[in-house]
């Protein structure tokens, strides 16, 4: 319903009018100038001399509606402070909210269904570890945090028993929020879907290496295959614990040390490693005439073949690979489809070690790659120290003319004593060099300077440029074997 325009302000402007005549209207009547100057709240009465206002901080007139009373003075300190953590948190806007976000993890109460279960298993874990033996003590408590705030991290997986030592053993090397985040990397990029609620993922992996082992040990595939033993038997507590549960400690230090470097691949060589040497030979096997004498014979495995040295040199030669693995994860995928079907659980891919999680998550982090030292051109200086001036070309005529006025003819030095010469102030190690002396000229390649930076002194270009034995880089190590790596 249309409103008359007394009701509803100006109308607009009709179609065949203009804008100016509409501001004419606005500026009629005997006091429509003192009118609009007093009403202009903006720059063109101050500018015209009319008022002086005052602005307040927030960029509001002294004394109108919207700006405030008294302010109080914040001291300069604290202004300070406050720019510079603001500059910190832009620059480091990840770790102010992991910071943030640990605080509401720990200070959740969590789920009770889930809180229940860890306190009963918190002293299940290691308890002849000196962390660990005291029921309530530090151990205990820093397990307890960080096996809750996975709980509200990660609700719809909540808790799994395999994750406490996993996370007590990260706790002895580390405090209880890096344990945390080190134990969300494990549980979603080195062995992703292992504690969901089915355990379809440890299922798939145990049909993995046992189809694995028939390349590695067929004596072994034979007679577990013949007595009809599930892998779940005994690689569960293998695989999910990372045989944190399993073998002798300094084995374990090993064993993880690789695991973290290299991915999964270890954890299944290892658990290769010991099916083979536990019931690799004809006599081995003819001790175990059952099911019951077999899982017992892998329950209670050799010392010798957990021995550190032993184990660590059997699972570096295994000849098992990332590719051999994924190969083998997708034939038993699509079995394991045909015939149970489709997965319940939606795991992330499993990421083969430290490399390949920094290069599926590039981030302002510096790359595992080695980095050449830098070699700098021969007129430039090395940083911080200072370079001689060189003579300008004035200087150099004024000394031109004094030795014509003396009557001695300018003689050029040799070349090899110009050489000398040139050279004289790079030849000195870096021990007995002067701390005002130029910097050493090094050979290419050579690195350009920023343009913005002031001009450097720059050696003689006659001069050959020499390069010292001390500042001469080595080669950096390349990537080796895990022979050399590990051994």
């Amino acid at each position: 319903m249309a409103k008359s325009n007394g009701e509803n302000g100006p109308r607009a402007p009709a179609a065949g009018e203009s804008l100016s005549g509409t501001r004419e209207s606005l500026a009629q009547g005997p006091d429509a100038a003192t009118t609009d100057e007093l009403s202009s709240l903006g720059s063109d009465s101050e500018a015209n001399g009319f008022a002086e206002r005052r602005i307040d901080k927030f960029g509001f007139i002294v004394g109108s509606q919207g700006a405030e009373g008294a302010l109080e003075e914040v001291p300069l300190e604290v202004l300070r402070q406050r720019e510079s953590k603001w500059l910190d948190m832009l620059n480091n806007w990840d770790k102010w909210m992991a910071k943030k976000h640990k605080k509401e993890l720990d200070m959740s109460p969590g789920d009770p269904k889930w809180l229940d279960v860890i306190e009963r298993d918190l002293h299940r874990q290691f308890p002849f570890h000196e962390m660990f033996v005291s029921r309530g003590g530090h151990g205990q408590q820093d397990l307890f945090r960080v096996l809750k705030a996975y709980t509200l991290y990660r609700p719809e997986e909540g808790y799994c028993q395999a994750q406490a030592p996993i996370a007590a053993v990260l706790l002895m090397h580390m405090p209880a929020e890096q344990a945390f985040w080190c134990l969300v990397q494990i549980c979603e990029k080195y062995l992703p879907g292992y504690y969901s609620e089915k355990l379809e993922a440890i299922q798939l992996d145990g049909e993995i290496l046992f189809s694995l082992l028939q390349k590695v040990s067929p004596v072994a595939h034979k007679h577990l295959s013949r007595q009809k033993i599930d892998p779940l038997l005994y690689m569960t507590e293998w695989f999910m614990c990372a045989f944190s549960r399993t073998l002798p400690w300094s084995s374990v230090l090993r064993v993880w040390d690789m695991f973290f470097c290299e991915g999964v691949k270890i954890i299944f060589r290892v658990g290769l490693v010991l099916l083979k040497h536990a019931l690799g030979s004809p006599e081995k096997v003819k001790a175990c005439q059952g099911q019951y004498e077999t899982i017992e014979r892998l329950r209670s495995l050799s010392p010798k073949i957990m021995q550190e040295a032993f184990l660590v040199q059997e699972v570096v030669e295994l000849p098992v690979t990332e590719r051999q693995i994924e190969r083998e994860h997708l034939i038993q995928l699509r079995r394991w489809q045909e015939t149970r079907g489709e997965l319940q659980c939606r795991s992330p891919p499993r990421l083969h070690g430290a490399k390949a999680i920094l290069d599926a998550e590039p981030g302002p982090r510096p790359t595992l790659q080695p980095s050449p030292s830098i070699r700098l051109p021969p007129d430039a200086p090395l940083p911080g120290s200072k370079a001689k001036s060189k003579p300008s070309k004035q200087a150099q005529k004024e000394q031109q003319k004094q030795i014509k006025a003396r009557g001695q003819p300018e003689k050029p030095p040799a070349p090899d004593q110009a050489m000398v010469e040139a050279a004289a102030g790079d030849a000195y190690p870096p021990q007995h060099m002067p701390p005002n002396d130029s910097a050493p000229q090094v050979s290419a390649p050579q690195v350009s300077a920023p343009q913005d930076s002031a001009p450097q002194a720059s050696a003689p270009q006659d001069s050959a440029p020499q390069v010292s034995t001390h500042h001469r880089s080595q080669e950096s190590l390349t990537s080796q074997e895990s022979e050399d790596t590990y051994l």
